[in-house]
């Protein structure tokens, strides 16, 4: 008897395929009835466990498709049976093709409902009146520093992190037309502040405008002749733009941090942060006492920043961020400490610390 053509026996696995992906749409609605744990951070850190054990039982010598391909295609399976069995969107700061888009795509997935907002405010309202399931925001540039405006939002405590993505900057200069036809660079503020050398060197003649994001500003080098956008690769491939410069960005460790923004509290995983806010009297040694705490409980804080209270002069408010979950005991005892010692003390988050994605 002969084997089978190698058509049918793809044809059969990719039935096999289709098979299993509606009885996991069947088993994620079950879960979702009954009210199971099922939040989509698990979902991503089930996925990446799945993919670590494969890899470590994986027969080498065999064609196989590689650890992050592998976890590609199960984040868009999961997202796409997301979609199927649970009504929502996720807001982002738009419009699409930003950097915040890019973001949002790399965390929940090219099958997600994915909602343009106007501004950082914006995605913060729609997921505090429910409106959104979740959303995504930049909380932190590795050229600029912190974005105010998230945590302006976050300290007022509506909403909770639920995840991050650490997202590499990847800035290209497009436009329609050659370099030296170019007079003005458009792109939002931060992108013209991480370019600035690389502009000064080659274009250094151009007017530099700033505009409300990067997107938009490929939008408008479409139709305007002798316009160049910094933005995305993918937002030039949408317009149709040519890249003039690739990768302009000063610095090559370029990364964006977005903070997911949601209502959750995800079960730890075992590779987790916390991020946290407290407020302490405006007295000698009241910062220093606090952060003594930290010490005491061997946690080592990662990040620090301090942040005017608004309407009181002199008066901060301070967030920091360290490994570990709210549930692991030393941190537990280092939050109700903390407590103690401030006048306010708010967990931000514990979330699954993410791995580096490219723009």
């Amino acid at each position: 008897m002969s084997s089978p053509e190698p058509r049918d026996t793809i044809e059969s696995i990719d039935t096999q395929i289709l098979e299993l992906l509606r009885e996991r749409c069947r088993v994620m609605a079950h879960k979702s009835a009954s009210n199971a744990e099922s939040d989509w951070a698990g979902t991503l850190a089930s996925i990446d466990r799945l993919v670590n054990q494969n890899e470590a039982n994986e027969v080498t010598g065999n064609a196989t498709v590689c650890p992050e391909d592998q976890r590609s295609v199960l984040r868009h399976v999961a997202s796409a049976c997301w979609r199927a069995t649970r009504s929502g969107n996720f807001a982002f700061l738009g419009p699409p093709d930003s950097y915040s888009h890019l973001a949002a795509l790399a965390y929940f997935g090219e099958a997600a409902n994915l909602l343009p907002v106007p501004s950082i405010g914006a995605v913060f309202d729609a997921v505090e009146r429910g409106d959104c399931a979740g959303g995504i925001a930049p909380i932190e540039n590795s050229t600029d520093g912190r974005v105010v405006d998230t945590f302006g939002r976050l300290s007022k405590g509506k909403v909770s992190i639920t995840g991050e993505v650490q997202l590499a900057i990847h800035h290209q200069l497009l436009a329609m037309c050659d370099r030296d036809a170019i007079t003005e660079v458009h792109s939002k503020p931060q992108a013209i502040s991480q370019c600035r050398v690389w502009l000064a060197n080659h274009l250094p003649n151009a007017k530099l405008i700033e505009c409300s994001s990067t997107a938009a500003a490929a939008k408008l080098a479409v139709t305007q002749p002798g316009v160049a956008a910094i933005a995305s690769e993918a937002a030039g491939r949408r317009h149709g733009l040519r890249v003039i410069g690739a990768n302009i960005e000063d610095n090559r460790d370029n990364i964006t941090r977005f903070a997911v923004l949601g209502h959750d509290q995800p079960a730890a995983t075992g590779n987790d942060k916390t991020t946290l806010l407290f407020q302490v009297a405006h007295q000698p040694g009241t910062l220093a006492d606090a952060m003594g705490i930290f010490k005491q409980h061997e946690l080592n804080l990662t990040w620090i920043e301090s942040f005017p209270q608004p309407g009181t002069p002199n008066e901060y408010f301070f967030v920091v961020e360290f490994p570990g979950h709210r549930e692991d005991p030393a941190v537990a005892k280092a939050i109700e400490h903390l407590k103690s010692a401030t006048h306010h003390t708010h967990v931000l988050g514990s979330y699954r610390r993410a791995a580096r994605a490219e723009s």
